[in-house]
């Protein structure tokens, strides 16, 4: 059985470090493995859950036999002011718990030893919002799978390559308070799909098809498209938002969710809570199993 990185699935922590780096141009392959090897092997708190993930490029060039066939970098979609940009990076690592100086001494150390082969090019830390809400208000992550399912979701499935690893997006949505907070809560409520306080889904009479719940409910052949969302609100007053992390056993999920969300659809409808927020990042990324991850430095 291929084991998951441990760090995906622990939920509840109060402090998150998200950081993108880049890949210096004209390593050479036994650099960068070496060096990331070490970086991997640093001895973190016990206190400090890590993830990391590979860009379609990094992995590539890493464990060229290990490559998902699906795996592919973030293209853009969507087109004018509803636009989902590309930024795809080489390399992501989420850390996450529920003391901040050791997620921040472990952010330091191992940016320290990156250094020599990846620049540091978005770092995002992220928070715990009252009882899981983004800050809008509203609950994030109601129809998250629990137990069992979780994996069931998030993993590639035993025989294919990549088994126990996971397809990951990230993306960095800053939103409008200021205008999202002007609506009504009945108005917020039909941007969202759901209602504020305890976020039960809107009934079919009051639900608007360009509604955040209708856009990314998205189903396929009568085939949820479900996600294990691990998404984080960040910043401060002049700058906030979302930092959107969901794990998938299919790429495809997410494409076909922001085909939905972005007006890409033959319907040609948009999310409205692209009215009130806006993605400036957009990431693919491929999280191997535990053990994938530990082997780098001998592939």
């Amino acid at each position: 059985m291929s084991e998951p990185q441990a760090g995906i699935f622990v939920e509840g922590a109060t402090s998150h470090f998200f950081l993108e780096y880049q890949l210096i141009e004209g390593l050479s392959e036994q650099q960068l493995r070496s060096t990331l090897a070490k970086a991997i092997a640093l001895p973190l708190s016990d206190e400090v859950n890590s993830v990391w993930a590979f860009g379609a490029d990094c992995w590539q060039q890493l464990a060229p036999a290990s490559v998902p066939k699906a795996l592919k970098p973030f293209a853009a979609i969507g087109s004018g002011q509803r636009l989902a940009p590309a930024t795809q990076h080489s390399i992501l690592l989420w850390l996450h718990g529920n003391n901040h100086s050791a997620n921040f001494d472990a952010a330091m150390a191992i940016s320290s030893a990156l250094a020599e082969v990846a620049s540091l090019c978005l770092e995002k830390i992220g928070f715990l919002y009252k009882d899981s809400r983004d800050l809008s208000g509203f609950i994030d992550g109601t129809e998250n799978p629990k137990g069992r399912g979780q994996k069931l979701v998030a993993l590639i499935p035993e025989g294919e390559v990549g088994a126990g690893g996971s397809f990951v997006m990230s993306q960095q949505w800053i939103h409008n308070l200021a205008s999202f907070h002007a609506l009504s809560q009945s108005q917020q409520e039909e941007v969202i799909g759901r209602t504020k306080p305890d976020s039960i889904e809107l009934d079919d009479e009051r639900m608007p098809e360009n509604s955040h719940v209708s856009r990314s409910d998205v189903k396929i052949n009568g085939e949820a498209q479900k996600l294990y969302r691990r998404s984080v609100p960040y910043g401060g007053v002049l700058e906030h938002g979302l930092y959107f992390l969901a794990f998938s056993c299919d790429i495809q999920r997410f494409d076909r969710i922001l085909a939905s969300m972005f007006g890409c659809t033959d319907d040609g409808i948009h999310d409205h809570l692209t009215d009130f927020s806006t993605p400036v990042s957009g990431s693919y990324w491929f999280a191997p199993s535990a053990a994938e991850l530990s082997s780098i430095g001998s592939l």
